[in-house]
């Protein structure tokens, strides 16, 4: 049965990072979101989940600003908003962390973390000749990474040297570092490992503590229901269940995934 989002209390808008309403997105004769609803609060980690072709990465898309919805409304700190871009959503506090991560492996960790950001030696010659604050930088990237508990020889490594967890929880610090309110990620426990992904895990769960939305579209099930506060399911472009992750099941969140054969 498909869950009508938008019969909340008027107050809770007050707690809401970023949300979707009644989102509608057609390329072509495909129709990939069909009134799709989600909502993100501060605070907690909101679990997507559903069959390959279901809508998820569109529905991140649209979140923040890549796609633009055909229909429906986006609410970003609970003020409805219209993104033209990625760059919109930046500019509002969401990042988004991709499966590919989008970092540079020949870089270290600090030089990936500033990216885009590059802090300037504020005095004297190294002013005029746009010299890096490298130490600076070293010690707030150290900072960033620690107080998320991720453990790294040194952020003055190279990126490639890091095991994939390391690289993904790399990831997630550098969104925080920058984002003000809320991160969308695709898939962040792909291809890794359990202990890897246990990091990984544990890190979005600190980013949540730290008072950000956190937004993620997963097929590892048993983890993310561990992770979640809240786990919706979107199939054939609607999200058909959302609820505590507390209460569900593995079983609740296929049987949502898959529904009811015949009538569908």
């Amino acid at each position: 049965m498909a869950v009508d989002l938008d019969a909340r209390p008027a107050g809770a808008a007050a707690d809401v990072a970023i949300a979707g309403r009644r989102i509608y997105k057609r390329f072509g004769h495909v129709e990939a979101l069909r009134g799709a609803s989600v909502t993100v609060k501060r605070g907690r980690v909101t679990a997507l989940f559903g069959d390959n072709g279901a809508g998820k990465s569109t529905l991140l898309r649209v979140l923040c600003g890549v796609h633009a919805p055909d229909s429906g409304q986006l609410t970003i700190n609970g003020e409805d908003v219209t993104l033209a871009s990625i760059r919109d959503a930046h500019a509002r506090g969401i990042d988004v962390i991709h499966q590919d991560l989008a970092l540079a492996p020949d870089l270290t960790v600090l030089e990936n973390m500033f990216l885009g950001h590059e802090m300037l030696a504020g005095q004297g010659w190294q002013k005029w000749f746009a010299v890096l604050a490298r130490s600076r930088m070293a010690r707030e990237s150290d900072k960033a990474v620690h107080d998320l508990g991720i453990d790294l020889p040194s952020v003055r490594v190279q990126v490639r040297a890091l095991s994939g967890g390391q690289r993904q929880a790399v990831a997630v610090a550098r969104a925080v570092m920058w984002s003000r309110t809320a991160i969308l990620m695709d898939e962040p426990t792909a291809a890794l490992g359990t202990r890897q992904s246990d990091v990984v895990c544990e890190t979005i769960r600190e980013v949540a503590n730290r008072g950000l939305g956190v937004f993620v579209i997963s097929h590892d099930i048993p983890r993310m229901l561990r992770v979640a506060d809240t786990a919706a399911v979107l199939r054939r472009g609607v999200v058909v269940l959302e609820a505590a992750a507390k209460d569900l099941t593995i079983t609740d969140i296929v049987h949502a995934m898959v529904g009811d054969m015949e009538s569908d």
